[in-house]
């Protein structure tokens, strides 16, 4: 069937758009991360009361630094994951739209492919995801290293989470979908119809791809956000796993009727959504910069994968001729 080149480059830049847009926000991410780890006893007090608190804790500790503990694990899970996203929803769409004939791919496709893209993604990153989630929770300054936390307890331990994260493919499904719906809009409203075939597409402006990123993941992250919060518990290092001790008991599994009981009975209905406003700002501001370096990149990327596409066929088709030539 060969190389999807175009799903090639959409994958290309996503990744590439990620990493930079994760870099650029982890800090803010380890924060947001920590302090949605920290569920309340009933009656009892918190460590961390606002978000600026484990800021002040990393600050007064002189462990500013671990604020990015884990941001290689989370680097290499994020490019990975975003790379398989992006090329198996365009991959999916763009075979979609070849077996139904459409011209064009309804709401309701949409979810579904994105979706299917997303249950993918989670299955082979999942490790990376729950060792990141580790790392970012461990105490500041005693985070333990990728290898150890993949390579302690059993293999299920690597795919904590996994049913929830599977069940958050929900969450690029239905941002990616309001991202699509809303760019096809814009880009009719101003550019009039698609390109001819083969010719570069359409992309938006800067401005326009994050202004639109940002509303698209606000509303995934609203409708989604219970479930976030419960699989960073699940997650989450044990408190004083950074000890290393050879007698150390072995970490305690969670599910999310535990969690979930342990948030109802500490903070009630409202604490499911703890650290909304600090996860809106972290994902709002990764999903607007990395779609915006995306479309940027994409744009100039395609050119470049047809320039190489044509040079390939002359180059096969030079070589044709020679081995005819020499019969």
């Amino acid at each position: 069937m060969g190389v999807d080149l175009e799903s090639l480059s959409e994958a290309t830049s996503g990744a590439i758009g990620s990493l930079v847009s994760t870099t650029i926000l982890y800090p803010l991410d380890t924060c947001k991360t920590k302090y949605q780890a920290e569920v309340r006893a009933a009656h009892g007090q918190q460590k961390y009361r606002n978000l600026s608190d484990v800021l002040f804790e990393a600050i007064s500790s002189r462990q500013v630094f671990s604020l990015y503990q884990g941001l290689g694990t989370k680097n290499l899970q994020s490019f990975i994951a975003q790379f398989v996203y992006f090329y198996g929803y365009s991959y999916f769409k763009r075979l979609y739209l070849e077996k139904s004939g459409s011209k064009s791919v309804g709401t309701k496709a949409n979810l579904v492919l994105a979706a299917a893209a997303g249950a993918c993604t989670a299955i082979v990153t999942q490790p990376l995801d729950t060792a990141s989630a580790r790392m970012q929770t461990s105490e500041f300054g005693k985070s333990k290293s990728l290898w150890r936390i993949l390579t302690e307890g059993n293999w299920h331990d690597s795919f904590d989470g996994l049913g929830i994260n599977l069940l958050l493919t929900s969450n690029p499904a239905i941002q990616y979908t309001v991202f699509d719906q809303l760019k096809q809009r814009m880009l009719k409203r101003k550019q009039g119809e698609a390109t001819a075939a083969g010719s570069s597409p359409l992309a938006l402006s800067a401005f326009s791809a994050f202004f639109l990123g940002a509303i698209s993941k606000t509303i995934a992250t609203i409708l989604t956000y219970p479930a976030i919060r419960c699989k960073i518990m699940i997650q989450a290092a044990e408190s004083g796993n950074g000890k290393d001790t050879k007698d150390q008991a072995p970490r305690t599994r969670k599910t999310i009727r535990q969690v979930a009981y342990s948030i109802m009975k500490g903070e009630g209905p409202l604490g499911f959504f703890k650290g909304l406003r600090a996860q809106i700002l972290k994902t709002v501001l990764s999903s607007a910069l990395l779609l915006m370096i995306k479309e940027k990149i994409n744009a100039t990327t395609w050119v470049l994968v047809l320039a190489v596409q044509k040079s390939l066929l002359l180059t096969g088709a030079s070589s044709v001729k020679r081995l005819k030539g020499t019969q």
